[in-house]
C-alpha cells in the first residue's frame, strides 16, 4: 500500500468547473427583484377586478339599481354626506370608538392572559370560564349590556373591548405558557424575578406573537363594531349601515361597507409595520 498522499488527475479545466461550483454553492442565494417592481401593486388586481365587475353587473341589468347602484352612484352619496358634514363625523365616531375599545380589551387581554400563561392555578381556575365566554356571538351581548349599562357610549365601548380582549388574550396566554424554561432559569440566576422577570425576559420573548394577537383583535374590533352601533347610535358606520337598510339607501349602505373596509385596512397596516418593527427587534423570536 503507497503512503503517498493521493492527488487530483483531474484536468485543469474540469478542477476549475469545480471549484466554481463549490464556491457557488457555499454562497447565500439572493433572489433578484429587478423587473418585479410592480409585484407590492399586485394586491389591488382583486379590488379593481371586484370594482369592474361591479360596474358591468349594474350596468347590465343583472341587478336592479336598487339592489345594485353602480359605483358611481356610491361616490355620488359619499359626497352627499361629504357636504351635509355628516361623513367626517360617521368616519370619526366609529374610529373612535374602536380604537377605545381596541385599547381596553387589548390591556385587559394582556393582564389576564398573562396571569393565565404564567400561573398554573390561574390557567386551571379561569381558562375554562374565559374559553366558554369566547364563544358567545357578539349579538348576544346586546339585551345584556343595555340592561347593566343602558344606551349610551360606555356599553358600545365596552361590546368593542369584548370583542377585542379575547384574540390578545388567548395569544398571550398560548405563547407565554411555552416560553423556553432555560431563559427563564437564567434569568431568575441573576435575581430578575417577578415583574422584572415578565417585563425583561417572558414579554420580549413573544412580543411577536402578543403583535399577531393584537392585529386579529384589531380586526374583531371592527365587526363588533357594528353591533355595538345598534345600541342606541345616532352617528356612526354602524348607524349609517342600518339606517341605509332601513330607508332602502342601498348606495350609502355600500358606501358604509365600503368604509368599513378601508378603515379595518388602514388600522391592519398600521399595526403590520409595528409588527415588522418586532420582528427585526426581536430576531431571535
Amino acid at each position: 500500500m503507497s503512503l503517498l498522499p493521493a492527488t487530483d488527475t483531474r484536468p485543469a479545466e474540469t478542477k476549475r468547473v469545480a471549484r466554481s461550483r463549490a464556491g457557488a454553492s457555499s454562497r447565500p442565494v439572493q433572489l433578484s427583484t429587478r423587473g418585479h417592481r410592480w409585484l407590492p401593486w399586485l394586491g389591488a388586481l382583486l379590488p379593481l377586478t371586484l370594482l369592474a365587475l361591479w360596474q358591468y353587473l349594474s350596468l347590465t341589468g343583472v341587478f336592479s339599481a336598487v339592489q345594485l347602484p353602480a359605483p358611481s352612484r356610491v361616490v355620488a352619496a359619499a359626497l352627499d354626506l361629504l357636504g351635509r358634514g355628516q361623513l367626517g363625523t360617521h368616519i370619526a365616531i366609529s374610529t373612535q370608538r374602536v380604537l377605545l375599545g381596541f385599547t381596553i380589551g387589548a390591556l385587559l387581554g394582556l393582564a389576564l392572559g398573562a396571569w393565565v400563561g404564567l400561573s398554573r392555578w390561574a390557567n386551571l381556575l379561569a381558562a375554562p370560564t374565559i374559553g366558554a365566554l369566547r364563544a358567545v356571538p357578539s349579538l348576544a351581548w346586546v339585551p345584556l349590556l343595555l340592561l347593566w349599562i343602558g344606551i349610551g357610549e360606555n356599553s358600545k365601548v365596552t361590546l368593542i373591548a369584548i370583542g377585542a380582549f379575547f384574540p390578545v388574550y388567548t395569544t398571550v396566554s398560548a405563547a407565554l405558557a411555552h416560553v423556553d424554561p432555560k431563559l427563564v432559569e437564567a434569568a431568575r440566576t441573576f435575581g430578575i424575578r417577578g415583574l422584572g422577570l415578565f417585563t425583561t425576559v417572558q414579554l420580549p420573548a413573544v412580543l411577536p406573537a402578543v403583535v399577531s394577537g393584537l392585529r386579529l383583535a384589531l380586526a374583531q374590533a371592527w365587526l363588533f363594531l357594528v353591533a355595538a352601533e345598534l345600541l342606541g347610535a345616532s352617528m356612526g358606520l354602524g348607524f349609517l349601515l342600518t339606517d341605509s337598510q332601513n330607508n332602502g339607501r342601498t348606495d350609502r349602505l355600500l358606501l358604509a361597507i365600503v368604509l368599513l373596509a378601508i378603515l379595518g385596512k388602514l388600522t391592519d397596516l398600521a399595526l403590520g409595520a409595528f409588527e415588522r418593527w418586532v420582528k427585526v427587534r426581536f430576531p431571535s423570536n
